[in-house]
């Protein structure tokens, strides 16, 4: 296999970032495009109240992917110093100890959820009118779980080994494959909703077993390390996953922030606008991941350039890869907002039919959530600067602060004050005031 020549420690930050940012937007992009041909699949395939009842379901799904993040970027970080202090045998343990912990947690998911699949719809904002279609989508979505952890956590490893086109071939071949038996499901099939979700859990399973086929017999440096099974060895092995589950847990809130987004936004659209405004919000829901591809393709592409010559004591290094950074999420930030902006009636029309209640309700919404993609895109790159500078609780808290602090009571208290719109501003106002909070301490600590 052709690798990537990426040399962390003395190559220009400039050319470096590039080879990261464009194979991982692309890879993002295909995921983006999987989200947008799902909802267009089911919304025009099966109806609004499918679309209602997946998005019941995509917070347990998020969650899931969080911690694939959680573990895959705590072990990235952690490995990519390993790697600049020239300890490759302990980036090795580090990789094997977050796959096997992170495949123990998602069997746990799994087997919780077939126990208790009822309540945990209802905890989820269910109606009795989406239990069965929210059912039918989450039971069909459990097999491929275990294999869509070792494709999210795989991903940064891939990256760090130095093969991100090979990381982006991974995801372009699941959303590729995904959008074909999605539309082959729903449409020549006729599954419907049953559909949509097992080829999902197909894709994942192809995908994870690229991921693992990668390190088998491709990888350059990291490869699975046989772990003994001592005493010592446990003791060890708890310690490191404690730290890369600290390293990674901003990651983690932040997929756990878009489900607590859904959940909130559920009950608060179902009590204001009923069922059609739980369909409205779903449009934004599968247009969300958008923004965050783009916004988390930047800090991911700058990681482990941070993390490697942080490692390495580069610290001059490290500000001219931020700054970098930073100048790509106000440019993709900016062109977001003005397409939501412009194109909200056209976004809309992905996914509902222009006859549909639901559809008024996103046309007129979507311009005002997509205000929040310049200041979403700037909180994640400077989260992400500060993962992989070992700031754990500095990026914790500001992820606790855009996602669920201000996030909640937004949701709560701009529908009072605004109506309608309220529900649709609460994700800016959250972003805003997140980033005021880290601009005011960033430039206060480089005063000081």
């Amino acid at each position: 296999m052709q690798r990537d020549k990426l040399d962390f420690r003395n190559g220009k930050i400039g050319q470096l970032f590039r080879a990261m940012f464009f194979p991982t937007l692309i890879g993002m992009a295909f995921n983006s495009a999987l989200n947008i041909c799902d909802g267009m699949f089911v919304g025009h395939g099966v109806g609004s109240n499918a679309l209602a009842a997946i998005n019941i379901v995509a917070p347990l799904f998020l969650i899931c992917a969080g911690l694939g993040l959680m573990f895959g970027i705590g072990a990235s970080v952690i490995g990519s110093i390993r790697l600049a202090e020239g300890n490759v045998k302990a980036a090795r343990i580090i990789m094997t100890q977050a796959y096997i912990v992170g495949a123990v947690i998602f069997g746990l998911v799994i087997i919780g959820s077939l126990l208790f699949t009822r309540p945990l719809l209802y905890m989820l904002g269910c109606s009795p009118a989406l239990e069965d279609l929210a059912t039918d989508y989450l039971l069909w979505l459990l097999p491929g779980l275990v294999f869509f952890y070792l494709q999210c956590a795989g991903m940064m490893l891939i990256r760090l080994d130095g093969s991100p086109r090979y990381a982006m071939s991974v995801q372009i071949v699941a959303a590729v494959l995904n959008i074909f038996l999605d539309w082959y499901m729903v449409f020549p099939l006729a599954m419907g909703i049953k559909g949509a979700s097992m080829a999902t859990s197909i894709s994942c399973i192809v995908a994870g077993i690229m991921v693992v086929a990668y390190f088998i017999f491709f990888s350059d440096k990291l490869k699975f390390y046989r772990l003994r099974l001592t005493v010592k060895s446990l003791r060890l092995s708890i310690r490191n996953v404690g730290y890369m589950a600290k390293i990674g847990m901003a990651t983690f809130i932040a997929e756990l922030a878009i489900g607590v987004m859904m959940v909130t936004g559920n009950y608060m659209f179902l009590s204001y606008l009923g069922e059609a405004g739980v369909a409205a919000l779903s449009v934004g829901c599968y247009l969300f991941p958008l923004i965050f591809s783009i916004s988390n393709a930047v800090a991911q592409s700058s990681q482990p350039i941070i993390s490697y010559n942080y490692g390495a004591g580069q610290l001059k290094r490290v500000r001219q890869a931020l700054n970098l950074a930073l100048l790509t999420a106000v440019a993709s930030g900016i062109v977001i907002s003005v397409c939501m902006w412009i194109g909200s009636g056209l976004l809309a029309g992905i996914f509902l039919d222009s006859s549909d209640h639901a559809y008024e309700i996103a046309t007129s919404g979507l311009p005002l959530l997509g205000l929040c993609a310049l200041p979403f895109a700037l909180n994640i790159t400077f989260i992400g600067y500060y993962q992989s500078c070992e700031k754990a609780v500095r990026s914790i808290i500001y992820m606790l602060l855009r996602g669920i602090i201000f996030m909640v009571p937004g949701f709560i208290i701009l529908p009072h004050l605004l109506g309608v719109p309220g529900l649709w501003l609460a994700i800016p106002a959250s972003e805003l005031l997140t980033l005021a909070v880290i601009a005011i301490a960033y430039l206060w600590s480089h005063r000081k």
